[in-house]
């Protein structure tokens, strides 16, 4: 425990240096200016980002996305309720007492709410996710590359069953990854897969390419294909936050207390984020709440149950990243890409070999989610005025950012082709309902798979019953099999329902 407190105080040094405060504030600043737009997502925002941190050291670099990764998950809420102009899909669920309350004249109550929800939530999964990464990581040091793959493979399974789609699309977009994964040179046995005979494929896509044009181009055509529809902006001088008095929150504090557990768990599930978090916990509010029957009418409960869960998701997500090097969400996939831009590979080894970095990312996201909430009280004004911002003009900017992201991964123009047809293809998942965030983490954890398997494989004279004989992995691989299995299990007993219904 003093260990982790000395650590986690060189943390906050790291922090408190002026050039990484001064980006964490940017961060801060971008997150909230990227879940405010709702043209923008915060991935994509982190997506964008991330081409801007090649030149940077690896602290600031981890800072900067992990502020924008923590104020995301916040500023979405003020367009949920003030405008109903949900930010993120995690806002989603703000709308439905948020809104309410705001056309009751009591959208200063809301807004109070629902900034000290982000602070409670996102504070008290801070200090849970310092107090279980290090044991975490201890028991992962234990791990071969039986255990890895087992993880790895369930990580990718809680991805598609979590992804937001039928089973089918689900894992169409995970196995479209896995395939984009395999161009390139093969690590084992030096063959060459896919390449076409294309010099520039022999080293892979760079998983850069495919984010930043399945999220950030394939948004753009999206919304080229809408017209570019924004709602109108109102009243914005009239907009205050009044903050509950201590009496007030204690009153609610069974639901701030369910929303961060929530929050927490889920942000444990790879894949899951802030959205899945929002949505569960307004569920469970309004299955186990006090005034359950009153959810959606315009109460404090509606408010903090969704936000204390996406906040405090960001606590748990970052959890299975540092310690077994499995993003937590879409937003973490992409520090994931960071840090191995750097040379990192996060996991139980990183608190031997790098544990200065992993506790400044501690330190940011306590130091982060109060800079965020002091911003957010004091320039919400400021910050919403950016809806008045056309959206085909943000739209623009979107596509210059992809275009100089493409080119800057190997500082070639086939990239930025490249980006274009993963942009198309992110397109066509969103027209047609398949998620991409299963695509993406085939890419990015594709070849780390494929490396433990192989490995696997070679060492144990290619008896894949290892995988299931180890007291770690057979577990895992059970439970794995079982995430994918439940789906399909549940919707053919819905489908009988339905045959047997007169």
């Amino acid at each position: 425990m003093e260990g982790t407190l000395h650590n986690l105080l060189i943390g906050f040094g790291h922090v408190f240096e002026p050039l990484n405060l001064l980006v964490l504030l940017v961060g801060i600043i971008l997150g909230l200016l990227v879940a405010v737009l709702p043209g923008l997502t915060l991935v994509m925002g982190v997506v964008l980002a991330l081409p801007f941190t090649y030149g940077m050291h690896v602290i600031p670099a981890i800072i900067l996305l992990t502020a924008m990764y923590v104020s995301g998950t916040y500023a979405g809420a003020w367009t949920s309720i003030l405008f109903r102009v949900p930010g993120e899909p995690m806002d989603v669920p703000l709308l439905w007492d948020g809104y309410t309350m705001a056309r009751r004249g009591e959208a200063a109550n809301a807004l109070g709410w629902t900034l000290m929800s982000a602070l409670g939530g996102g504070l008290v999964a801070a200090v849970v996710m310092v107090l279980l990464a290090q044991p975490i990581a201890k028991i992962a040091l234990t791990f071969s590359t039986p255990e890895y793959f087992a993880i790895l493979f369930f990580g990718l399974a809680s991805v598609v069953s979590l992804g937001g789609a039928t089973l089918v699309n689900a894992l169409i977009s995970l196995f479209a990854g896995l395939l984009i994964a395999t161009v390139g040179v093969d690590d084992t046995y030096g063959t060459h897969r896919f390449t076409f005979n294309v010099p520039l494929l022999s080293d892979g896509i760079d998983y850069l390419v495919v984010m930043v044009g399945a999220y950030g181009l394939g948004e753009v055509f999206l919304r080229l294909e809408q017209g570019f529809k924004s709602a109108p902006l109102q009243a914005i001088d009239q907009i205050k936050t009044r903050l509950p008095r201590l009496r007030e929150m204690l009153a609610f504090k069974g639901t701030f207390l369910r929303g961060t557990l929530t929050g927490i768990i889920v942000g444990l599930v790879p894949g899951a984020g802030a959205t899945v978090a929002s949505f569960l916990s307004y569920g469970i509010e309004s299955q186990y709440g006090k005034r359950r029957q009153q959810m959606g009418s315009g109460i404090p409960e509606g408010i903090i149950a969704p936000q204390t869960a996406a906040t405090s998701s960001v606590g748990g997500a970052i959890i299975p990243l540092v310690t077994l090097g499995i993003p937590g969400s879409g937003a973490t996939a992409i520090i994931l890409g960071a840090f191995l831009l750097h040379g990192l590979q996060p996991g139980p080894q990183v608190f031997a070999t790098s544990s200065n970095i992993v506790y400044a990312m501690f330190a940011s996201v306590f130091v982060g989610i109060i800079v965020m909430c002091v911003i957010g009280y004091f320039a919400i004004k400021v910050l919403v005025r950016v809806l008045d911002f056309p959206e085909v003009i943000v739209s623009a900017y979107v596509v210059m950012m992809c275009i100089l992201g493409a080119f800057a991964a190997r500082h070639n123009v086939i990239d930025v082709w490249l980006m274009v047809i993963f942009g198309i293809l992110g397109y066509l998942f969103e027209r047609f309902k398949f998620p991409i965030t299963p695509l993406v983490l085939g890419v990015i954890l594709g070849p780390l798979a494929e490396s433990s398997f192989m490995t696997t494989m070679i060492s144990h004279d290619n008896d894949w019953t290892i995988f299931f004989t180890r007291p770690v992995s057979g577990p895992l691989m059970v439970v794995a099999i079982i995430t994918l299995v439940y789906p399909v299990l549940r919707h053919l007993r819905h489908k009988s329902k339905i045959r047997k219904a007169p």
